[in-house]
């Protein structure tokens, strides 16, 4: 399984509605959002853990889910780092 990062932005106008929409949808997943609607930006953001996005997508309500942007996302080790650093220094310079 895959870690997705999903964005929900919507304007004041839309906020209660798509506030609704999600707990109406599932308490779980309002439980699991993080919004800064309070802040003056209305965005809410949710990780899930999904096949692919498609499916990551399913876990939004319907009136949501055309417009949320879906990114995989990954956690680097220090090893991944020090990995990238080394296929960079061995890849032929660019011409």
């Amino acid at each position: 399984m895959a870690r997705y990062l999903m964005t929900c932005e919507h304007t004041p106008e839309e906020c209660l509605q798509e506030l609704d929409s999600v707990a109406a949808f599932s308490h779980e997943l309002l439980n699991r959002f993080d919004w800064a609607c309070k802040d003056g930006d209305h965005t809410g953001w949710v990780i899930v853990e999904a096949q692919d996005e498609a499916t990551a997508r399913q876990f939004l309500p319907t009136n949501i889910r055309a417009k949320a942007r879906v990114r995989k996302i990954v956690k680097f080790t220090q090893g991944d780092i020090k990995a990238a650093h080394a296929a960079m220094e061995a890849a032929p310079p660019m011409a």
